[in-house]
């Protein structure tokens, strides 16, 4: 294991933080800006390469995603919905649902996806050993679907490049919502494990129980941690590290993808777990400890001046640089009022996740993983190149897609519903906060 500091790389456009969901809507992506600038006012950005993705075409995309799924993100506007009410039922997207139409709901899909691909490319390609992709993450969008505020699985799209190269991906969730759409897209196989902990019990998405471990040749692939309201940071790390040294030893990957979801901390508009961000990104420091490979994600997170804390804080944990607690001035700087301080203070609050509940979770995805019969072996074919990218001087052109050789079940296969979780889909407990301001 090599112990020379690792190479980071970070991928922002500066386009992202501009889309607007819509008033009221706790998705808000100028979250973004308010983490870049972050990043920046810390002077970050000096120990790190620094990108500007290339937008995914919808070709990419469609290495996931159903081609008239895509066609109709692609076409839809607020301007036309009248003639999309059929689609917008089958897609799930709309004012009925928690994925509005908004302008440039396509755009936006594709710069946070190709930051993704970017970043997955660059592992690929040796030249760096940890790719950040703040404005990624979105966990929850299926092969024909939106759902959760995702309208594209970023994280599908990225895993299934580095699956070019690697034989093994790991992929782990720390956001507090179920990482359905990925454990969706590899429930049946052994190329891809994910583990995520999350809420579970009358919360969105309903999926994610302990039992739900993949099916076919993924049976045993999918670990889930399912916790309940009030998880502390020790709670948190006494299921997160035996769990990811007992992955690490059986499952060995060649890449991790961490999807770093800030609705996990305290405070949360959304969420229910009160993490600081020490709790958070320790997640964060013990993967990178393992000297894999690893694209870092960002994901939910709806106290937004959290977000930016949180993303900000753990870009100087990936690079070994602290930080001083006082918020630098930025352009954003009257939204770290009354304090202006980087960290956040647990609420005093009961943790019902009891050490009995806790112990019972650790030692059944323990004996889960121990079951298993070791890494899978995989026989590498020649290495197909890599997506086609559209922008100067960054990397060579992409002729041709593994396409069928890339590892995704028909929509049949492996639904999360089939298992021990109901499947039935969660609606957010407070999604609209009608008269609200920006937090």
């Amino acid at each position: 294991m090599s112990l020379t500091k690792q190479r980071v790389s970070y991928f922002y456009h500066p386009e992202v933080g501009h889309f607007y969901y819509g008033p009221s809507h706790p998705m808000k992506p100028h979250r973004l800006k308010l983490a870049h600038h972050l990043i920046l006012s810390y002077g970050l950005y000096k120990q790190m390469e620094c990108y500007r993705p290339h937008p995914a075409t919808p070709g990419e995309i469609t290495k996931f995603h159903s081609e008239d799924y895509v066609n109709f993100l692609s076409r839809i506007n607020p301007d036309n919905l009248k003639q999309f009410t059929q689609q917008m039922q089958r897609f799930n997207a709309g004012d009925m649902t928690d994925c509005p139409v908004f302008d440039g709901l396509m755009e936006f899909a594709q710069l946070y996806t190709g930051a993704s691909l970017d970043g997955a490319i660059k592992l690929n390609n040796n030249e760096t050993d940890i790719a950040i992709n703040w404005t990624g993450g979105l966990h929850h969008a299926k092969k024909s679907e939106a759902s959760g505020f995702c309208y594209i699985n970023d994280i599908v799209l990225a895993i299934l490049e580095l699956l070019k190269v690697h034989a093994r991906v790991l992929y782990i969730d720390i956001d507090i919502h179920h990482g359905d759409g990925v454990e969706e897209a590899f429930y049946c196989t052994d190329r891809v494990m994910t583990f995520s902990l999350h809420k579970y019990g009358d919360f969105f998405p309903g999926t994610g129980h302990i039992k739900d471990v993949g099916a076919k040749e993924g049976t045993g692939y999918s670990v889930n941690a399912p916790l309940t309201s009030g998880m502390t940071d020790k709670a948190y790390e006494d299921i997160f590290k035996p769990v990811m040294d007992k992955i690490m030893e059986i499952f060995r990957p060649g890449a991790i993808v961490l999807q770093c979801g800030a609705d996990s901390l305290t405070g949360d508009r959304l969420g229910c777990f009160n993490l600081s961000l020490k709790g958070h990104a320790e997640c964060v420091k013990y993967v990178k400890s393992f000297h894999v490979p690893t694209l870092v994600l960002g994901g939910g997170g709806y106290t937004i001046r959290n977000v930016a804390r949180c993303w900000a804080y753990e870009t100087s944990v990936l690079l070994d640089q602290p930080i001083p607690n006082k918020i630098p001035f930025n352009d954003y700087f009257e939204y770290y009022a009354p304090d202006y301080e980087l960290h956040l203070t647990p609420e005093p609050r009961e943790n019902m996740n009891t050490e009995a509940s806790l112990e019972a979770v650790r030692v059944e995805l323990l004996q889960q993983l121990q079951e298993l019969q070791g890494a899978p072996s995989v026989q590498m074919q020649e290495v197909p190149p890599e997506f086609d990218l559209k922008k100067e001087e960054a990397y060579a052109e992409g002729m041709n897609d593994g396409g069928a050789e890339d590892d995704i079940r028909d929509g049949g296969n492996g639904k999360t519903s089939k298992g021990y979780g109901d499947g039935t889909r969660r609606a957010h407990s407070a999604e609209l906060y009608d008269g609200e301001k920006d937090q």
